[in-house]
């Protein structure tokens, strides 16, 4: 089977927000994932920025991947995939000029669609990334992002935290992205449909939620009807093969059975205590 072209597998993307469906994406850390991602019939995979951080630099998510290897990583994977990829291009590692730049270095990369969110990034140390920028720096960011983008049909989602605002608030960010000619809108945080119809009955652009398998928000046709296009429920096919390999020297090596499960073994075999020690030495950080 021929490897579709990039501008094609943005087409196939733009096709699915068109229809009246809900689709769950893979998570596609690298070229094989991808391949096996569409071989299984998934419609749409997503290259997370914590599972690139973890895949590129066994780091933990605190911002510390650099746009060039998300990009690199993010090259890999548009040269042979065959279904569309989404890239978590996280705040656009930067203000609306570094956007700029991460459009068109992901343009080349190959992704079918990208994701700008409006965190306050690198978060302070220590704590979720759940502070936002200005709605004026976020729509900013966003109409950067249109300015850089060379072929229209790769869609620009603007990304923002539904989960720290109120609904008022959410509604007023997201609209302002919408007419800044956001293609569509992502959220996190959404606690179940209730929240989510309140939003989105007053956005006309396609959805997609970060979800982390939320059990209030499995319906997929209850999600269609609320306009959500596209959802992300997380990346257990790393996890999972970051157990796998675990488990496979484990066995190569004679040593017994452990009990640690995937996320603990990411945690372990991360630089994540490396970064608390240097965090505490150089960043008067107290934890």
């Amino acid at each position: 089977m021929a490897t579709p072209s990039q501008h094609d597998l943005r087409l196939q993307f733009r096709e699915l927000l068109e229809r009246d469906e809900c689709f769950f994406t893979a998570s596609t850390f690298d070229p094989m994932s991808a391949r096996i991602a569409a071989d299984l019939g998934f419609e749409v995979g997503i290259l997370g920025g914590s599972v690139a951080s973890l895949q590129v630099l066994a780091a933990p998510d605190f911002a510390l991947i650099t746009l060039s290897e998300f990009v690199e990583q993010a090259t890999r994977i548009g040269r042979v995939a065959r279904l569309p990829i989404i890239a978590d291009a996280d705040h656009g590692y930067g203000n609306a000029l570094n956007v700029m730049r991460t459009i068109v270095e992901l343009e080349r990369a190959g992704v079918a669609a990208l994701t700008i969110e409006d965190t306050l990034l690198p978060a302070k140390y220590g704590r979720k990334s759940t502070d936002l920028v200005p709605l004026e720096e976020g729509v900013g960011k966003i109409e950067a992002a249109l300015e850089a983008r060379i072929d229209p049909d790769m869609a620009i989602f603007a990304r923002t935290n539904a989960g720290v605002l109120s609904t008022a608030d959410a509604i007023a960010r997201a609209k302002a992205y919408e007419r800044a000619g956001a293609d569509g809108i992502c959220m996190v945080g959404i606690d179940d449909f209730e929240h989510l119809e309140s939003i989105a009955e007053h956005l006309s652009v396609p959805l997609m939620l970060v979800t982390y398998d939320n059990p209030e928000l499995r319906d997929r046709e209850r999600l269609a009807r609320a306009g959500v296009r596209v959802v992300v429920n997380g990346h257990a096919a790393y996890f999972a093969a970051i157990k796998a390999t675990y488990d496979c020297l484990r066995e190569q090596r004679g040593i017994a059975e452990g009990n640690l499960n995937a996320s603990e073994l990411s945690t372990r075999y991360s630089t994540l205590e490396e970064n608390r020690e240097w965090a505490r030495r150089y960043m008067d950080v107290k934890e």
